[in-house]
């Protein structure tokens, strides 16, 4: 078994326990009607974009999720979260040094590096680091935190039905259905339809897309076929699933927490870099940080 296969089985008790967190850090987190950036890059940006959707849909105040290198100069926001595994990322420390805020807090699997160094408070999820450079645990253990401040009993019924995704058969025949594969989401979803995505691609070189299920119909459905996968981390309406269902293509709807989809998803995305002969612990190209040169930060200066 992979070191991913084994970080991905992790996450129903450590969701749990990043949930358990969450009263503790009131004051430090974003509180309701605290005007909200949320930076981070990568798979990290896929679960702000997933906590600001979640926060305003409560009524929670507006909250902005950023790439790090692309936060807008000039806002000011009373809490920025920044959430990195490695806390070495060069743009989200870059970004700590930048903003005007109330308060800055990391996220952080390693305390001591530069982004948490750079932040005003510090949340030490050191229990869901990860040796794969593949994210996986650590992310979705910060999305459990910042989902339970905003609906602590859906973090429960996720981690249970994370427990059912992780025994659950493969929705694909990932030596039949690996050619392509479009993740959907509404809302919150959104977030995590990307990041499906994203495993996909990092860990099994697959031809993937992402994108909110109303948008899919204004051109994307156009590369849906036979032996192709349409996977809904949200519910669909009856004409939707009506047109993926005539294109051919394989559709996948698991009745499950979105959370627990993107589990799914990610033993997917092992499978098939297996199933290819690649090793999803150590996706070509890729490093478990993003560290810039001088002479790159000059450019993004």
């Amino acid at each position: 078994m992979s070191i991913t296969a084994d970080e991905i089985a992790a996450q129903p008790a450590l969701w749990r326990r990043a949930a358990a967190m969450a009263d503790d850090l009131s004051g430090v987190l974003p509180a309701a009607g605290e005007r909200t950036c949320i930076v981070g890059c990568g798979t990290s940006l896929f679960m702000a974009r997933a906590v600001a959707a979640l926060r305003e849909a409560a009524g929670l105040g507006e909250v902005d999720a950023f790439a790090a290198s692309e936060l807008p100069e000039g806002r000011r926001y009373d809490v920025v979260v920044a959430i990195s595994r490695s806390g070495t990322t060069t743009e989200v420390a870059r970004a700590l040094g930048r903003v005007q805020a109330g308060r800055t807090v990391a996220i952080t699997a390693v305390p001591g590096t530069p982004v948490p160094e750079a932040a005003d408070h510090v949340v030490d999820l050191g229990f869901a680091d990860e040796e794969s450079v593949v994210q996986t645990r650590f992310a979705t253990t910060v999305l459990a935190l910042l989902r339970a401040q905003v609906e602590p009993a859906a973090v429960a019924a996720a981690a249970d039905d994370a427990e059912r995704a992780l025994q659950a058969p493969l929705p694909v025949d990932v030596a039949v259905h690996g050619e392509q594969l479009t993740f959907l989401g509404r809302g919150w979803s959104c977030g995590l339809a990307e990041e499906a995505g994203l495993k996909l691609r990092e860990a099994a070189q697959a031809w993937t897309e992402a994108y909110p299920v109303f948008e899919y119909r204004h051109g994307p459905i156009s590369i849906a076929a036979p032996g192709r996968v349409v996977w809904a981390l949200t519910a669909l309406d009856a004409p939707i699933v009506a047109q993926i269902e005539a294109t051919g293509a394989t559709l996948v709807r698991p009745d499950l927490d979105p959370m627990a989809s993107l589990v799914l998803a990610q033993r997917t995305a092992v499978a098939l870099a297996e199933a290819r002969g690649l090793n999803p612990d150590l996706p070509r190209n890729l490093t478990r940080s993003v560290v810039l040169t001088d002479e790159e930060l000059e450019v993004l200066n």
